[in-house]
């Protein structure tokens, strides 16, 4: 695994855990929900900009990415 591959996934699992604890459910959780209202693949496509801002921004577009796909976690 490259280094880039590697500090994309780092920044993927601490986006899962921050959305976790904003969203008061589990880690597991928080992947399953980002997985499947595209959260995880929206911070793959996006990670060079996304990765420039704060976490609590990150959140944030993470939480609009997944309702537009269905989500329902605010």
């Amino acid at each position: 695994m490259s280094k880039k591959e590697k500090s994309i996934v780092n920044y993927i699992v601490i986006c899962i855990n921050e959305f976790a604890k904003y969203s008061k459910i589990t880690n597991r959780e928080a992947y399953l929900y980002l997985r499947d209202y595209k959260g995880i693949e929206s911070l793959k496509e996006n990670y060079e900009a996304e990765h420039t801002i704060g976490l609590d921004d990150a959140i944030d577009d993470l939480k609009q990415v997944c309702i537009k796909n269905g989500g329902d976690i605010k």
